[in-house]
């Protein structure tokens, strides 16, 4: 009995002064493709990680040059997952009555493939610094036929360009373009506009958090 009583006794010491650890901390970086499916990500992981996303839009890798800093701060994060594209790749006009001022005919693109990449290689390296983070970059997502800043073709190249550069840096790509044509044709808001219906985020949200699972562990 005494010694039944010793065991548990040891035991519950044991648990107060055993470190208690820390669910995985991930970090969204993205769009708003990636805004409309981190809510099915964090419902995923529910108890098993804290996952956030930047505050707002993270745009195109302008924007990102500019607030990379703010949005990682100080936390020790275990995952940076971000992405950036469908802004750079977009042509915009002032006189445009399109939302965003989009205009593929008269505008002018946000950043050239060149621009792209050697903005990609500054935001990485940055990433790199600031933090040990593992990190995971997310193609461009599918642009259909008629929507009014944006060439069809054109995802196919700028995400050619970035796996160039992921792969100098060493960093992982999950390559969601392809998946996303498909998702976009069946639930897609049209084939004017590159965002999706619920059903089509919580789709992109099932192929993010299986591959986040996958390299959390």
């Amino acid at each position: 009995m005494i010694k039944s009583i010793s065991l548990t006794f040891l035991f519950l010491l044991l648990s107060l002064f055993s470190p208690i650890k820390e669910k995985p901390k991930i970090l969204i970086i993205g769009d708003s493709i990636s805004i409309g499916y981190t809510p099915f990500v964090q419902e995923k992981f529910d108890d098993q990680a804290i996952v956030r996303h930047n505050p707002g839009n993270a745009q195109h890798t302008g924007t990102g040059l500019e607030k990379i800093e703010d949005w990682i701060g100080e936390e020790d994060w275990d995952i940076i997952q971000f992405n950036w594209g469908l802004w750079d790749l977009c042509y915009r006009h002032p006189d445009s009555k399109e939302y965003g001022n989009r205009d593929k005919v008269n505008g002018t693109l946000t950043f050239s493939l060149e621009e792209y990449q050697s903005n990609l290689d500054i935001l990485v390296t940055k990433i790199q610094k600031l933090s040990d983070a593992k990190l995971i970059f997310v193609t461009t997502t599918y642009v259909p036929e008629n929507e009014a800043g944006r060439f069809k073709k054109d995802p196919k190249k700028y995400n050619r360009v970035a796996k160039k550069v992921m792969k100098n840096h060493g960093v992982i790509v999950n390559d969601l373009f392809k998946p996303s044509v498909s998702i976009h044709k069946k639930n897609g808001i049209g084939n004017n506009d590159v965002h999706y219906t619920t059903e089509g985020y919580e789709q992109l949200g099932q192929i993010i958090s299986e591959f986040l699972e996958k390299e959390i562990q």
